[in-house]
């Protein structure tokens, strides 16, 4: 409970952020922000240190907590916070719906490769799992994923036309807090093109690699390939 306190508390000032709600760019003090959202102390700075972690406010020493300009004239699409790094909560486009096509679902016997990367032993089962996401209807992002039996051994395909990891964490009480991505560019195979209407000219962006529960077991290795109009990816460095 507490943690969706401070997520909670995290959105609604991302949000009113977004909605230009603090036209000084200024936050107000954390003993009236959290008097505001009727919340504690801590979780207020558990709130605040999050969206600090993601570029979008900083401290000002003496001054108060301002929000990043750099971050509303430059969002990403992609936005990874809180304890889910699934593509439901992440990927956001104003004003697009977001929906879920599943095209491929079946129990295989893993390679050696996938074996290891998911920490199983020979003789394991996994879930692969094929899924096209849309956007109002138009195709944006193709995955396919591959996750340990043994994790949810009574994974149902309709489970699978929503947010996988919300299902995880609301019903197995497990959370996807880290992942190992690389993103890269490609050439469109013959399948992005089909898939996500691109022409044979046109490239595709690939996000791939390995996303581990909190306690550290490797949940799912995920290949996904992006529509080139929405890759896009900023991040923030802090030298402290």
């Amino acid at each position: 409970m507490a943690d969706l306190v401070y997520r909670t508390v995290m959105h609604d000032v991302k949000e009113k952020i977004k909605a230009n709600a603090y036209p000084s760019m200024k936050l107000p003090d954390e003993r009236t922000l959290a008097q505001q959202y009727q919340v504690s102390r801590s979780s207020l700075k558990k709130a605040l240190a999050l969206l600090a972690e993601q570029g979008i406010i900083f401290k000002k020493r003496g001054s108060g907590t301002f929000i990043n300009p750099l971050y509303l004239k430059n969002q990403s699409l992609f936005k990874y916070e809180g304890s889910n790094l699934g593509i439901t909560d992440s990927f956001h486009v104003p004003g697009k719906k977001q929906s879920i096509k599943l095209l491929d679902y079946q129990v295989v016997t893993p390679d050696e490769d996938l074996r290891q990367d998911l920490f199983l032993e020979e003789g394991s089962f996994v879930y692969q799992i094929k899924r096209l996401r849309l956007l109002d209807g138009k195709p944006f992002l193709l995955e396919t994923g591959f996750i340990p039996i043994k994790i949810l051994p009574e994974l149902k395909p309709q489970v699978l036309q929503g947010s996988l990891f919300n299902y995880l964490q609301d019903a197995w009480g497990k959370s996807v807090t880290r992942s190992y991505l690389t993103i890269t560019v490609s050439p469109s195979t013959a399948d992005d093109q089909k898939m996500l209407e691109l022409t044979p000219t046109e490239p595709v962006g690939v996000m791939s690699g390995i996303f581990f529960l909190d306690d550290g077991t490797p949940f799912e290795v995920s290949n996904m390939r992006v529509h080139y109009k929405y890759m896009k990816y900023n991040t923030f460095v802090d030298l402290h």
